[in-house]
């Protein structure tokens, strides 16, 4: 009966052992889905606060252009102002000339006209490259998003392709070493 007694203490042992590894890993299995968990929250909260910002970065671009704009506008105007006084001023000095004071007005304004479109010009050029930038950049991401998913399974694969192997490691080694002959 002590034989029996020793068996009985022996099993309960080893069912203790193996309740005690079960639960460790069920502690594991819990700590690091808490701490996935957790990080998931956190990039929830990043990314909320991002969403938050679009309308401020929306708005800085805005008032860029508005503002771009807005300047090109009076430079053009004080521009014309200029000349306008110039060519009132100077009245007597063109009227000895054989062209006329009008059409030496009418030649600025178109002149000045060209360099305001010019320049409205050259802001939607910079403008259309901001912009595709910018798709260019949001292609990137959603190629970047696409190739983690990607990743992700791959590392999920070989994962599972490891637990396979550890569950049956004789099966595995007795091929390979059924190759290597």
């Amino acid at each position: 009966m002590s034989t029996s007694k020793k068996q009985d203490r022996k099993e309960d042992n080893n069912n203790n052992i193996t309740e005690t590894y079960s639960q460790l890993q069920r502690e594991q299995e819990q700590a690091i889905t808490k701490a996935l968990d957790e990080s998931k929250d956190n990039i929830k909260k990043t990314t909320n606060e991002a969403r938050r910002e679009i309308p401020r970065y929306t708005d800085v671009v805005s008032d860029y252009q508005e503002n771009t704009v807005q300047a090109i506008r009076e430079v053009a105007d004080a521009y014309i102002e200029s000349q306008k006084d110039i060519i009132v001023n100077s009245l007597q000095l063109w009227s000895n000339w054989m062209i006329s004071p009008r059409q030496i007005a009418e030649d600025y304004s178109n002149a000045v006209s060209n360099l305001a479109d010019n320049a409205i010009s050259a802001t939607r050029l910079a403008n259309n490259a901001i912009s595709a930038n910018l798709q260019v950049f949001n292609t990137s991401v959603q190629t970047a998003k696409e190739n983690v998913k990607e990743f992700s399974k791959m590392s999920g694969n070989t994962i599972k392709t490891f637990q396979q192997v550890s569950k049956h490691p004789d099966k595995h080694f007795a091929r390979s070493s059924l190759i290597e002959q």
